[in-house]
C-alpha cells in the first residue's frame, strides 16, 4: 500500500485558487439565454456538485474519452468563498465571496443517461474543472456588472453579463448557506450562458471573466484549455456505457440545427396552413388518400381517446419501451431515463408516440409526465399501453390515446429504452418526424412527404361526400351516387362549375 503525500498547496491542478477547494457546488440553469435556449427557465436555482480532483490549472488538457462525442464546453463565473457561510441573508452573502475568477464547466453528454442531475460521471473527470487564471477581488467588484467571454480556436462563442442572470450571484451564496456551511476556499461555479457546444480533440477553449465597466477593466486573463483524445476504454462490467441520442446531441451542441439534426420548426411539414387543413381532415378520410397511395398499414390500431371531441395534429416524437427485464430495469429504469428524457425535450407541436409492445398491463406514463408534456406545448400522446392516475390525465383536457388505464408502474412490464428512433406502435411502424393525426375514429400516421398531396386529397373528397349526402338527404338512392356514376359525375362538376 502506498500513500501520495504531495501537499495541495504544492499541486499544480490548483495553481490559481488558495488551496484545494473542500466542494465546488455548480449551478444548473442561471442566465435567460441559456434557459430560453433550453425551452425552461427555472423558479429557483438548483445545483450538483463536482469533485474537487476535477479542478485543472491553466494551460492544461481535458481529455474526450475513448468511445465518447459529446464532449461541451461551458464558459462560467467562478466565486471563491472567503469567509465562512452559514445561514446568511442575501443583503449579506457577497460579503463572504473572496475572489471571482474564470472557470471551465466541462461536461461529457455520453455520461448523462443515468445520472443527470448528479451528473456525477458526465462532469466529475478528471480535468473537468478548469479555474483560473487570476484571482480577482471580489470586494473591488460590482456583481452585477461583470462580463463572461468565451473562445473556441480564437472565435468568440459565448458573450454575456451577469445583468443576464435570472438570479443574482450573491443570491447562489445565501442559498447554498440555508442548506450547509460554505467555508473558505469553496468554490461556487455560477452557471453559463448561451452558446456553449461541443469541442473536439484538437480544439483550444479559452474563458475570460472582467469587469470592463470598473476602473482598470480587472480580467482573470485568459483561461486555456486544450481538448485531446483519451485511449482507455470504459468497462461494462462495472457500469453504464457511453450513450447518446438525439436529445443528447442537441442538447450538447445548443440546437438541434448545431448539431445537424433535422428541425419540425423550420420543416415546412407542418405550417399553420397544413395545421388547419389537418385539423378539417377525418382521419376516416385520411386513411382511404392513404389507402389510393398502396399505404394500408398506417393506423395505430387499439388505442382510443380519452376525449374523442378533440383532434390531435401533431409530428411524432418517439419513445421505446422494451419488455420488463430486472436487471436492464436497474441500470436503464432509474435516473434521468429514456421516458423522462422524452417528456423533457419534447417541444411545441410535437406528438410522443409511445412503444409499449400493445402491453396494458402497467402505466407508461402518469399524471406528472402528462403535466410536463402539457406545459412544453405538446400536441398530445399516443401510447399502445396503459395510463396511470386515468382520471387525472383525462382531467387535464388534453389529448392522450391509450389502451386503457392501469395502476402499476413502470418496472412491472416495460424498461424505457431509447428515444427519437424508428418504433412500432399500436402494429404501425412510426418514425420521428412523421405526421400523426387523431379523432374519435382513431390515430393515423402519415409519411411527411406524402401529407400536403393526402390532405388536399382528403379535404376535396370531404366536399364530394357532403354534397352526395345533400342528394340522399334529398330523396335518392345511393346506386350510382355513391360512387358517382357518370351521370351524376357531370351534375357535381356541372355544380363546382
Amino acid at each position: 500500500m502506498t500513500t501520495d503525500d504531495t501537499r495541495d498547496a504544492d499541486d499544480t491542478r490548483f495553481a490559481a485558487l488558495p488551496g484545494r477547494p473542500g466542494k465546488v457546488v455548480a449551478v444548473h440553469l442561471s442566465y435567460a439565454s441559456r434557459a430560453d435556449q433550453r425551452g425552461r427557465r427555472p423558479a429557483a436555482p438548483s445545483y450538483f456538485f463536482k469533485p474537487s480532483s476535477s479542478v485543472a490549472a491553466s494551460g492544461g488538457t481535458i481529455e474526450r474519452p475513448a468511445g465518447t462525442e459529446l464532449l461541451a464546453f461551458e464558459g462560467e463565473i467562478a466565486l471563491v468563498i472567503g469567509q465562512t457561510a452559514r445561514r446568511v441573508t442575501l443583503a449579506d452573502a457577497w460579503d463572504h465571496v473572496a475572489w471571482v475568477t474564470a472557470a471551465n464547466d466541462f461536461g461529457l453528454y455520453d455520461l448523462r443517461a443515468n445520472d443527470k442531475g448528479s451528473n456525477v460521471r458526465s462532469k466529475g473527470g478528471d480535468g473537468f474543472t478548469p479555474i483560473g487564471v487570476t484571482l480577482l477581488d471580489a470586494r473591488e467588484l460590482d456583481p452585477g456588472a461583470l462580463r463572461l467571454r468565451t473562445w473556441v480556436n480564437g472565435v468568440l462563442v459565448q458573450d454575456d453579463t451577469t445583468g443576464d442572470l435570472i438570479f443574482p450571484l450573491a443570491q447562489f451564496v445565501a442559498d447554498l448557506s440555508q442548506h450547509f456551511t460554505l467555508e473558505p476556499g469553496d468554490v461556487i461555479l455560477t452557471g453559463t450562458p448561451a452558446g456553449s457546444s461541443v469541442v473536439a480533440p484538437g480544439d483550444v477553449v479559452e474563458v475570460e471573466v472582467d469587469a470592463p465597466t470598473t476602473e482598470g477593466a480587472p480580467s482573470s486573463g485568459r483561461l486555456t484549455t486544450t481538448v485531446v483524445q483519451g485511449e482507455a476504454a470504459y468497462d461494462p462490467g462495472v457500469g453504464s456505457l457511453p450513450a447518446v441520442d438525439d436529445t443528447q446531441r442537441a442538447e450538447a451542441w445548443g440546437s438541434r440545427e448545431a448539431a445537424g439534426l433535422p428541425t419540425t420548426e423550420t420543416s415546412p411539414a407542418l405550417s399553420p396552413e397544413l395545421r388547419e387543413k389537418l385539423g378539417r381532415a377525418p382521419v376516416a378520410g385520411l386513411s382511404g388518400q392513404l389507402r389510393k397511395l398502396g399505404l394500408d398499414n398506417v393506423t395505430i390500431d387499439g388505442v382510443r381517446p380519452m376525449h374523442p371531441e378533440a383532434k390531435l395534429v401533431g409530428i411524432a416524437k418517439t419513445l421505446r419501451f422494451v419488455p420488463g427485464r430486472e436487471d436492464l430495469f436497474r441500470t436503464h429504469g432509474g435516473g434521468y431515463n429514456a421516458q423522462k428524457r422524452a417528456f423533457d425535450s419534447v417541444r411545441a407541436g410535437e406528438v410522443i408516440v409511445i412503444e409499449a409492445r400493445g402491453e396494458a398491463g402497467s402505466g407508461t406514463l402518469g399524471d406528472i409526465l402528462a403535466i410536463r408534456a402539457q406545459a412544453a406545448g405538446a400536441a398530445g400522446i399516443v401510447t399502445d399501453g396503459g395510463v396511470r392516475d386515468y382520471d387525472t390525465v383525462a382531467a387535464m383536457g388534453f389529448p392522450v390515446y391509450a389502451l386503457g388505464a392501469h395502476p402499476a408502474v413502470l418496472g412491472r412490464r416495460h424498461v424505457p429504452w431509447d428515444v427519437d428512433v424508428t418504433i412500432g406502435c399500436g402494429g404501425t411502424t412510426v418514425q420521428p418526424g412523421d405526421i400523426i393525426v387523431g379523432d374519435g375514429d382513431g390515430v393515423i400516421v402519415i409519411p411527411p412527404d406524402l401529407v400536403e398531396q393526402v390532405v388536399d386529397a382528403t379535404l376535396a373528397q370531404e366536399e364530394e361526400d357532403a354534397w352526395i349526402a345533400q342528394q340522399v338527404a334529398a330523396g335518392h338512392p345511393v346506386d350510382g351516387l355513391f360512387p358517382m356514376n357518370a351521370e351524376w359525375r357531370a351534375r357535381y362538376e356541372e355544380r363546382e362549375r
